[in-house]
């Protein structure tokens, strides 16, 4: 007896539809130059091995039951599926990875990121690609351990670790803003870390799972509030929860708008050197396919750089 899964084969799956088509097991049998009691026996392994029974046997022609019927419904998707597998087997033959997972820091414009992704799809390639949202050390973690081929918006003083290569991405300024009505917004000259202190800073947590996870602009024993990404950060802060340092071509929109106000502190200023990083061995394969090597091309240029660094906002 069939199990389920032979049942369902590509073949099977046509001689159901044939029955149905012709409205009789003789009809069916002519068409696929088969006996009638050969094709009659088919029908029974199929219908055994679902535990189903897909013909009604008490009309004049041969009619599905509820059950054939979604059973050749599902079965033109699923031999859709297999040519498109076929295909995609056949494209990855030429050297494009099955999938291809990105991670991307808090730091990283989405917008840009996007563009990218939409200018890949482009290509009609059959990789599929996956996405990461990581923050500080587990941006670089994320690559490090291999859940990502690529992470953008690492630290850019790391050590490249074996398998792993680094790039520079550029330069990222961060400014101490504050929304209008805080307290701190009120304050004249240079913020002291001891005017800094009383106040609640907003943090983005690292997503680190293993390492040491870090933590940017806490004072001891200031109060935090922990958020999951930028984007929350910045929502914070314009509601006045908290204070704290930002991306400045992120929030250069909103301090135009005076949403926020930028207040000078007294620690050094911080200017963020980023880059990439991405596997450039691994065992028993070729990591760098095509799909990573489009992607590595596209990073080469200074102006798509810059963009994943300062396009926050759509034009």
């Amino acid at each position: 007896m069939q199990n389920p899964r032979s049942a369902l084969s590509p073949e099977n799956l046509k001689l159901i539809d044939t029955v149905a088509r012709q409205g009789s097991m003789a009809a069916a049998a002519r068409e696929l130059g088969l006996v009638p009691s050969a094709l009659t026996y088919r029908v029974r392994q199929v219908e055994d091995a679902l535990d189903v029974l897909l013909f009604d046997r008490s009309a004049r022609r041969a009619q599905l039951t509820p059950a054939g019927a979604e059973l050749l419904r599902a079965g033109e998707h699923l031999l859709l599926e297999l040519d498109a597998v076929a295909q995609r087997v056949k494209r990855i033959a030429t050297g494009w990875e099955p999938q291809l997972t990105i991670a991307a820091d808090a730091i990283i414009a989405r917008s840009t990121l996007f563009e990218l992704c939409e200018a890949f799809y482009a290509l009609g390639a059959p990789t599929q690609l996956k996405l990461r949202a990581e923050t500080l050390t587990g941006t670089w973690e994320s690559v490090l351990n291999g859940n990502a081929d690529l992470a953008l918006g690492v630290a850019a003083d790391l050590t490249p670790s074996t398998g792993i290569a680094l790039a520079d991405m550029g330069h990222l300024p961060f400014i101490f803003v504050v929304a209008p009505h805080h307290p701190l917004a009120a304050l004249e000259g240079k913020l002291s870390d001891a005017q800094l202190q009383p106040h609640r800073v907003v943090a983005v947590a690292d997503s680190t799972q293993r390492g040491r996870s870090v933590s940017l602009g806490i004072l001891p024993g200031q109060e935090v509030l922990t958020v999951p990404t930028m984007l929350h950060k910045l929502e914070a802060q314009l509601r006045g929860l908290g204070c704290g340092f930002l991306p400045q071509p992120l929030v250069q929109p909103y301090i135009d708008a005076g949403l926020l106000v930028v207040k000078p502190v007294a620690r050094p200023t911080r200017v963020v050197r980023v880059a990439y990083a991405w596997c450039v061995s691994g065992t028993g394969r070729k990591v760098e396919g095509r799909a990573l090597n489009w992607w590595l091309d596209q990073l080469r240029h200074r102006n798509t750089r810059q963009a994943l660094l300062e396009n926050h906002h759509r034009s």
